[in-house]
């Protein structure tokens, strides 16, 4: 980049920072004055004059400081991490097309993530072990297709971001405050991992704090950047449910996880698909959504007369031992717990967490009785 151009971008950058000055205020002013560098040193009346800017918006856009734009690509440029503005080849397509789309984006990490397909796995902090479980599932299986973008919050974001990397797949997590700042502080090493095997995006400077009006900013950018939302679960008025709100607006599809009736996290994915929200039972629900056809293929050989199966990808080593022993037949659950019970003291408990698990996978279903199958 050379020094001119430079310039230009941290005088972009500096305009951006004014209170107020959107995406579409600074398309105005640059559509006046031909570049931001020539806004910064507009007379204030001439400012003043544009459609949509007042008198204390030209103030304060004459009171900037092309030095505050600087302060901010040299931080960039130690932490490793870069900007993205509209019309740029990295910035993420999609979020092109929302209603208020961001004026630019900080970037670190894999970019190449911001151009394939996506899904948003967003959930409660307080969550349930069935909501971590489900978590893991969805996140995992949409990972080998689609990109997983959540928000990296305590609870189910993090969980769906942990899963998507454990899986091998794509990750992007948006974040309410600047690069640097780790919120919350328990996501230390998930935020290490985010930034050498996955993306994170803001719209805030780095070294920003998180406050209140930031997060749901963030929500649009997290439904914004996602052709499907996926809510895991959440109470009525939590940030998920907001984000899933932010994806309606934006056009986009939204779905949900059924959950008991009895759980206060569930009342807002319940009430979601009562609404008519389609039920996420499986990675292939998201992905169908997308576009992207069915994980079913893989579970099976496909060769005419042969029966022998594939494992379902990514299945942990209970899930993997349970879906061995259902091979031959269906089988009660004490059949399975002392199948698979080889001295280790695996706990009842352990089993049926595994079954319900590989049931919303789609790879097994429960028949009366307690009998397990595979499908």
């Amino acid at each position: 980049m050379s020094e001119v151009e430079r310039d230009e971008l941290a005088a972009y950058l500096a305009l951006a920072q004014i209170p107020g000055i959107g995406a579409a205020r600074l398309r105005t002013l640059i559509a006046a004055f031909a570049s931001a560098g020539a806004v910064l040193q507009a007379p204030h009346g001439a400012i003043a004059a544009l459609p949509g800017l007042s008198r204390a918006a030209a103030t304060a856009i004459r009171g900037v400081s092309l030095r505050s734009g600087h302060d901010i690509l040299d931080a960039l440029e130690r932490l490793g991490a870069t900007v993205l503005l509209p019309g740029d080849a990295g910035f993420p397509p999609l979020l092109t097309e929302i209603p208020d789309p961001p004026a630019f984006l900080y970037a670190w990490g894999d970019l190449t993530l911001l151009a394939r397909p996506a899904a948003a796995l967003v959930g409660s902090r307080d969550h349930s072990p069935y909501g971590a479980a489900a978590a893991r599932l969805l996140a995992g299986g949409v990972a080998h297709r689609a990109v997983v973008v959540s928000g990296m919050a305590r609870g189910l974001d993090a969980v769906a971001h942990g899963a998507a990397l454990d899986a091998g797949g794509g990750t992007v997590g948006v974040l309410g405050n600047g690069f640097g700042v780790v919120y919350p502080a328990a996501n230390r090493a998930l935020y290490d991992r985010m930034i050498a095997q996955g993306c994170l995006l803001t719209e805030l400077p780095p070294g920003e704090r998180p406050h209140a009006g930031a997060f749901p900013r963030r929500n649009r950018l997290i439904s914004g950047l996602a052709g499907v939302t996926v809510v895991v679960e959440a109470a009525p008025g939590s940030g998920a449910l907001i984000t899933a709100d932010c994806a309606l607006d934006q056009g986009r599809t939204v779905l949900a996880v059924p959950g008991p009736i009895t759980s206060p996290t569930s009342l807002g994915c319940n009430k979601l698909i009562q609404q008519g929200a389609k039920p996420a039972l499986s990675p292939e629900d998201i992905l169908e959504e997308l576009g992207l056809g069915s994980l079913a293929a893989s579970y099976h050989v496909a060769a005419a007369g042969q029966s022998a199966r594939l494992s379902p990808p990514e299945l942990t080593g209970l899930q993997l031992v349970l879906w061995r022993a259902l091979q031959q037949e269906a089988r009660h659950v004490d059949a399975l717990v002392a199948a698979v019970d080889t001295g280790a003291g695996v706990a009842t408990a352990d089993v049926l967490t595994a079954l319900t698990e590989l049931e919303l996978r789609g790879v097994v279903r429960q028949s009366p009785g307690m009998v397990f199958g595979l499908v």
